[in-house]
């Protein structure tokens, strides 16, 4: 995988999602690989606007297909903005994972667990032993 398909300006969750920092506030989507897995997008479940979620938690799905996946939270936090383009356009989620096709933003609540996403390469060394 090239470093292209992993920007080094986000952060990175195990569980295949991404953070892009903006003060106390998080941009979050899934990563390239996460869409090259499931395939060609079909429906996005959004969660409502002020939800608070905390970090790990299930906030909605994508389902593709090939499967339905769960979407989880990297911050705890309280959900600010979501895409409700990705409502009208899933497929958003395959062509521009790091752009438009962004899911949430959170403003989290605890930026101590900022430490515990993976940066850049971390990611990709994750990539390499799944």
């Amino acid at each position: 995988m090239s470093d292209a398909n992993i920007p080094s300006n986000l952060k990175y969750t195990s569980d295949h999602e991404w953070a892009r920092i903006e003060g106390n506030k998080a941009v979050v989507g899934i990563t390239f690989h996460a869409q090259q897995t499931l395939g060609d997008v079909v429906y996005v479940e959004l969660p409502a606007v002020g939800r608070k979620v905390s970090r790990g938690e299930a906030f909605g799905t994508v389902e593709s297909v090939k499967a339905v996946s769960e979407l989880f939270s990297p911050l705890s936090g309280t959900i600010t903005k979501v895409n409700d383009e990705l409502t009208a356009e899933p497929e958003t989620l395959n062509t521009e994972p790091y752009g438009d096709g962004w899911i949430i933003e959170i403003e989290f609540s605890d930026s101590k667990e900022l430490a515990e996403l993976l940066d850049a390469a971390a990611y990709a060394k994750l990539l390499q032993n799944s």
